[in-house]
């Protein structure tokens, strides 16, 4: 489903994001947002993801010359994006070393954890703006070692939130059950994005 004359930015860096919103049909350009994601503290995953995309869309905001967008007939969309994986409770971001990734998917093995993802559409021309989360529990099997070390050494671990990545060849024998959907696990919850995009038209 294309939606012509209609401008999109994805404000993120996150390649499964990228291929995600494509296999939706949309047509978009990309921007990324520096902020110092570690200075954003918020008592729940679901507020911090939250937090975290607008801070991206702020920070975006500033480098794009607002006004053109004010003038222009047809809309343009920003969307931008966090994920959080919750393991026992305590919030994880993306590893800080291999030894923290191989730590964190240890305790994965035979164990559970789960992804919060937020999505926020901006509306550069109306300055409307809404945002939601996302959440997907994730049951694993036990992990052999030498799959963790072979993942850790790959470096992908490294890329995304709490080390997590389902959809990988090795780990996906592993993966026991997944309630929720295999897209919002990767960044980017498919039907949350379309609603949002839809509503912010």
């Amino acid at each position: 489903m294309i939606y012509y004359h209609l401008q999109i930015i994805l404000g993120s860096s996150s390649v499964a994001r990228r291929k995600i919103l494509s296999e939706m049909g949309y047509e978009f350009t990309k921007m990324t947002a520096d902020i110092d994601e570690k200075s954003i503290r918020k008592e729940t995953p679901e507020e911090l993801v939250m937090a975290l995309a607008e801070a991206k869309a702020e920070a975006i905001l500033q480098k794009l010359p607002v006004d053109d967008y004010l003038k222009d007939a047809e809309p343009t969309l920003l969307i931008t994006c966090d994920q959080v994986v919750v393991y026992d409770g305590v919030v994880r971001e993306k590893p800080s070393s291999k030894e923290e990734a191989q730590q964190f998917l240890k305790d994965y093995s035979g164990g559970h954890a789960a992804t919060v993802s937020s999505v926020l559409v901006t509306n550069l021309k109306t300055g409307f703006r809404k945002g939601e989360w996302d959440r997907v529990d994730i049951y694993f099997n036990e992990i052999p070692n030498e799959i963790i070390e072979k993942l850790v050494d790959e470096g992908v671990t490294l890329n995304v939130a709490g080390g997590l990545l389902i959809e990988h060849p090795s780990i996906l024998p592993f993966v026991r059950e997944v309630v929720g959907t295999t897209d919002s696990v990767m960044g980017l919850p498919k039907a949350v994005t379309e609603r949002l995009l839809k509503e912010a038209m």
